[in-house]
């Protein structure tokens, strides 16, 4: 099972919180998932998801596109955070 988490404003245009995915050897790295979420989401997932600026993090841990997936896995999307 792989345990998906969308933060902030992320979540907002997306209409949801987090979801969670059996786990599929076919997924394999982060890039795998996040095209296979934009297929089954729609166009308005592909939109919010492939943002150029979107942060994604796997265990608690920022995460380039490449990053293996496995069993168990906690994946997190987030816009840039910003303050002052």
């Amino acid at each position: 099972m792989l345990k998906i988490l969308f933060f902030a404003r992320v979540k907002e245009e997306l209409g949801c919180a987090g979801l969670d995915l059996p786990w599929q050897e076919s997924v394999g790295d982060l890039d795998s998932l996040q095209a296979q979420l934009c297929r089954e989401g729609g166009a308005r997932w592909v939109e919010v998801l492939g943002r150029p600026n979107m942060i994604r993090a796997v265990n608690h841990v920022v995460a380039s596109e490449n990053t293996p997936l496995h069993d168990g896995d906690e994946v997190a999307f987030f816009p840039p955070v910003t303050g002052g």
